[in-house]
Formats: C-alpha cells, structure tokens, sequence
C-alpha cells in the first residue's frame, strides 16, 4: 500500500505543495480514506472506500479509476479525494480532461473536508493541473451541494466558472417528517386506501412482513435474495441484472457486507409469508441514506411490490434518528419513486474548465455538448421504437 506521505516525499515539488500526482484508488490509504469520508462537506455513499475500491475492482465498464487526492499544508492528512478515469477512456474523446469515475450509483459529488473545504477544492483542481487536464468533467453531481458550492468557490479565486452541461431534478425524501403525513401529502387518501387494498389481497399469500438485513450474518442470504429478484424481471430480460455479469455479481458482493460492517448498508425485503416479493439495497453515509437498487417478483406485480417495499422504507427512514434524507438516486420523472418522495434537488454534469481563455477548454466543450445531442436524439428513438 503506498502512502501520501510517502510519495510526496519522493517528489519534491509535490511535497512542497502537499500535492500528490494521480495515484491509483488502491494506493489511497483506507484508513484516511474513510476518516475523510467521516467529515466529508457532502454525503456520498458510493465513494466510500469499500463501494468504489469494489467498483473499481471488477465493476462492468468501471475498472482500473485513479484518484485525485490531496493532503492539507502542513501533513499527510488527506482533506480531498475525486475518483477520476480520462475522457479518452470514459467518452473516446481525444482531449486532455479527466471524468468523475462512475460509481455504480448516480452521484459523483467528490469528498471533500468540511473542516478546510476551500483548500481541499483548490488542491484538487491544482493537482488536475498539475497532471496535464485542461478541464474536469464531473457528471452525476449535487449542483447545489456543498462539494459544488467548494469547487465553484475555488474556481472564481482563479476568474473561473463552471459550465453545467445538462440537468434534472431528482427524489429526494426528508426523513425528518412523520412517514405517514408524507405519505398522506404525497400520495392522497385515496390512493394510498388502494395501496393498502393491495396489500391485503398480498397477505393471502402468507403474512406480509418488511425485514431489515444489516449484520453480517444476514447480509450474505439477503443480497442472493436480492441478486434473483433482480434478475427475474425486466432486468434479467434486457441482460443488465447485476447477477448477469461476473464482474458486476462480484463487486456487489463484495461491497455490501463490507459495509455493513461497518453499518453503512442493509438490504430490505418484503415478504408474504415465506416468498420475497421486493428487495432494495440501501447505502447509508452520515446523516443520508442513498436507495441503490429494487428488485421485484413480477408474478406479485398485481400488487406492487415495488410501491409496497418503497412505502416500508419511507416508515423505516423517517423512524430513524440518524437519518435527515434519502437520495433515490433515480432518473427524472422516475414513476415509481417520484410520486412518493416529493422533495427534489438538482443533479447535473459540470465542466470545470482548468485555465483561463484556454482554447482547448472550448474544444472540449463543443464535444461533450455535440455528444450529449446525439445521446438525446438516440434516446428519443428508442422511447419512439418501444412505443
């Protein structure tokens, strides 16, 4: 395992600025990994160590990121880290830019130190620089979160701004409200009599129930549960359940239980008598909780299972104190999710451009927004084609 500390030893002017050149992830030393993720300004539950280390590892298209990490001025402490691949290997685009390394999971807000974030976003940018980037593409980003709100504050000490390429809204649910007056507001009396009509005519397969797998015991049993779920439905038809690729089946089996050793992750499962109808994987990272996956029994479909397991979940949040929010970590407009967590934020892909009046900077942009086009006309074809 290779240190900060001692590789900015070996490199002088790194050890003047307490500036590490790109490192891959598995040289960043876990135990400050994970201290820094304790006082991260920003909660993210897919760049703690052991869900990104397992990414990284053996994820589908995910392998081999690098880290942008940085040290405060006077240690070793790491105060910033922002998991990163080439724009080259992420977009086949032939510009000097890093990207945000995709997490298995729709955020990519980097972690960066409450305690000195102003510093931790400059040395971040300063070690892009300093290893040859023009500009860093952060997609999947809180535009309003604290880690943006760092970065942006950074860039215009140097006359910088980012640039946002695209952007949605997405569910979000304060867990400080009373789950049923949520529900209640969201979903209207009406519809959620219907919900429970539905689960009635359920418990004539066996007694409902909602379990929670946190130990590790629980974990292993739990996530196969999950993983068959999953892989039952339109997913395992399309070919993208996590079961379906060894490299897939195999981060995710390692991440959980280390996780939730730590309790940082639990699986939830609906169940009517002794069949799993809907099972979730949920990521916990300070005071959020982040809804990674869903999976259902679409023999149950009649009476959504999806629905039924994402109400359980609302109760179960808003109950505990050590939850504020939950990030569903869905698309826009999601169906399911959307009418039940009515809280939104926006979440978004930013250039952050490197130098001034750089043209290279303009190039970049000019492909990454001709991309982002064509990525659109295609998805409306095929929304088209499905019709």
């Amino acid at each position: 395992m290779v240190d900060i500390a001692q590789q900015a030893a070996l490199h002088p002017a790194s050890a003047r600025d307490a500036i590490v050149a790109r490192v891959p992830l598995t040289a960043i030393d876990p135990g400050q990994w994970r201290a820094l993720a304790q006082r991260a300004i920003e909660p993210n539950g897919y760049y703690l160590p052991a869900w990104e280390l397992a990414v990284s590892a053996t994820a589908r298209g995910r392998t081999s990121a690098s880290a942008l990490p940085a040290c405060d001025g006077t240690s070793s402490r790491l105060i910033g880290l922002m998991p990163v691949i080439s724009l080259w290997r992420s977009l086949k685009i032939p510009l000097p830019a890093l990207v945000s390394a995709h997490p298995y999971g729709t955020l990519c807000s980097p972690l960066i130190d409450r305690d000195a974030p102003i510093e931790a976003a400059t040395r971040l940018l300063q070690q892009a620089r300093e290893v040859g980037a023009h500009a860093l593409v952060l997609n999947d980003v809180a535009l309003d979160g604290a880690a943006m709100t760092a970065l942006g504050q950074a860039l215009s000490r140097d006359r910088l701004k980012p640039r946002v390429l695209s952007s949605y809204m997405r569910a979000s649910l304060d867990a400080t409200q009373d789950a049923e007056t949520l529900l209640r507001e969201a979903l209207g009396t009406k519809k959620l009599k219907e919900l429970r009509r539905q689960r009635h005519r359920l418990e004539a397969h066996g007694p409902v129930t909602f379990d929670v797998a946190r130990r590790p015991d629980e974990i292993g049993p739990a996530i196969e549960t999950f993983l068959q779920l999953e892989a039952s439905g339109w997913k395992g038809k399309r070919g993208t359940a996590l079961v379906q690729h060894d490299g897939d089946a195999t981060f995710i089996r390692r991440a959980v239980p280390a996780l939730a050793e730590t309790a940082q992750c639990e699986i939830i499962t609906l169940r009517a008598g002794t069949t799993a109808v809907a099972a979730g994987i949920v990521l916990r990272h300070q005071d959020r909780a982040f809804f990674f996956k869903l999976g259902i029994d679409e023999r149950f479909a009649k009476y959504s299972p999806g629905v039924q397991l994402t109400l359980e979940l609302t109760r179960h949040l808003c109950a505990d104190p050590a939850i504020a929010s939950a990030d569903s970590t869905a698309g826009a407009d999601h169906p399911m999710i959307n009418p039940i967590w009515r809280g939104r934020f926006a979440v978004g892909d930013v250039l952050i451009p490197l130098r001034r009046h750089d043209p290279i900077v303009a190039l970049i942009h000019g492909a990454l927004l001709g991309l982002n086009t064509a990525h659109e006309a295609a998805r409306r074809l095929v929304r088209r084609l499905r019709k």
